[in-house]
């Protein structure tokens, strides 16, 4: 198995991983510094590491079947985090506000639905 890059073999779906993966780890590495550096600090630069090895894996097809559930996994649990440390309400969610949640979370929700998608098309 080749490990080097191969981008022009990407196709749509991998892409949009690429993408929406991207969008959340820049969010995470854009407020770890602003948190400081405190365990949440901390936990928001891992999680953006998180995103960035989730890009590397499928850019390099390396293990990509563990990186798709692993990522679900992954993924759905900074939801859950995010959720309960914040309690958001539904009204200022949709007014968007924040936006900056608004935009993480509905890229993490996107990129659950791809990466499911990948994962049970790579098993056919």
């Amino acid at each position: 198995m080749n490990y080097s890059p191969e981008i022009s073999q990407l196709d749509i779906p991998h892409t949009l991983v690429i993408f929406l993966a991207s969008i959340t780890g820049l969010v995470h590495f854009y407020l770890a510094p602003q948190i400081g550096l405190n365990t949440l600090g901390i936990s928001f630069l891992v999680a953006g590491i998180g995103f960035m090895a989730l890009i590397g894996s499928v850019i390099l097809d390396y293990r990509r079947t563990t990186a798709y559930i692993l990522g679900v996994i992954f993924t759905a649990g900074q939801i859950v985090i995010w959720y309960h440390l914040n309690r958001p309400q539904l009204e200022l969610i949709i007014r968007g506000e924040p936006l900056l949640d608004v935009v993480d979370k509905l890229s993490q929700v996107l990129l659950i639905i791809l990466l499911v998608y990948l994962y049970l098309a790579q098993r056919e």
